[in-house]
């Protein structure tokens, strides 16, 4: 089938649909109008989704968020000219599609998630994964931990999503990282968010949320330290220790994600939150995730062109990392 498909290959790697022979507006919509996962004989970084937003506690829709972003993927092109790399020469990059897990179920959904993320990593991918509500980076640390031991979480959020339980249930959008902090999945000594604002129940979640193993970065540091000062606090804290990213898109200011569940005013622009993210060319990423889409809130694609973006940097750092 590869054969059939006009695409913009280099050596042995399968790239993009030769968009000058394919309409970006045509053709399938995978991520980037990059391969199938079952297209190539071996892929390093896999693009997968996990639609599921069962534990979304305000507007619901981020089911919907894998989609599109694949859609408003189109327009990326083989060249990232702010960091000067070719991502799909350097690296085999496809689309795995997407994790089916239980709608109705959380619990058995987690454990869903877990199970596809394992198979994933089972055969020596990295993964940039799309949510889906922010729930699912806690089966995702659950499973890079088998392989890295505790790891070091950098979390771009408006919301803290330490918080212990809502309407009693233990494993929603807001407490994916105090159960993975309770069970010892992340580094306690190196993990910070970054973009926090806004009201909260009470101070007593901050002081909470240092215990959990996290230092906080608010989107008013952004004002005061700068661009350049945010990027020396991340760098300092995360050290040289497996780095993963978990971006909830409401990180952004609703001005520049709009489809998005939880918004608060107030946030990071898009060209800030892409500086940051260039900013980890050093680290050492293990995984990604970009969650909390929901397209019926999205007008004209804005969102979903923001969460590909992050997307295509992540990916690019990735295969600069494999040279």
């Amino acid at each position: 089938m590869t054969k059939k498909v006009p695409r913009t290959n280099s050596g042995n790697k399968i790239g993009q649909v030769d968009a000058t022979i394919v309409p970006r507006f045509a053709g399938a919509s995978t991520f980037a109008r990059l391969p199938r996962i079952d297209e190539v004989a071996k892929a390093d970084i896999a693009v997968v989704g996990i639609p599921f937003d069962a534990g979304a506690s305000y507007r619901p829709g981020a089911r919907f968020g894998p989609s599109h972003i694949r859609e408003s993927s189109r327009l990326l092109r083989p060249y990232n000219q702010a960091q000067d790399a070719s991502p799909f020469v350097l690296a085999q990059v496809v689309d795995a599609g997407d994790i089916a897990v239980n709608p109705f179920n959380i619990e058995l959904a987690v454990d869903q998630i877990e199970l596809g993320v394992d198979e994933l990593l089972n055969d020596g991918m990295r993964l940039v994964t799309l949510g889906g509500d922010h729930t699912i980076a806690y089966p995702i640390l659950k499973a890079l931990h088998k392989k890295h031991g505790p790891i070091t979480v950098i979390h771009f959020d408006a919301h803290l999503d330490t918080w212990d339980t809502y309407f009693g249930a233990p494993l929603t959008h807001g407490t994916p990282f105090r159960r993975a902090s309770e069970e010892g999945l992340i580094d306690l000594e190196s993990c910070l968010h970054v973009g926090i604002r806004g009201p909260l129940y009470a101070d007593t979640d901050l002081t909470d949320d240092k215990k959990l193993g996290f230092e906080v970065v608010t989107s008013i540091d952004m004002d005061k330290l700068g661009v350049d000062g945010v990027i020396a606090r991340m760098l300092s804290r995360l050290g040289d220790k497996p780095v993963y990213v978990s971006i909830d898109v409401d990180v952004l200011d609703p001005a520049f994600a709009p489809g998005t569940g939880t918004p608060e005013m107030g946030g990071l622009s898009s060209r800030e939150m892409l500086a940051l993210l260039r900013s980890l060319e050093n680290v050492n990423l293990i995984g990604a995730d970009i969650v909390e889409v929901s397209p019926q809130y999205d007008n004209a694609q804005i969102t979903g062109i923001a969460a590909a973006h992050m997307a295509y940097e992540l990916i690019t750092l990735m295969a600069r990392s494999l040279k």
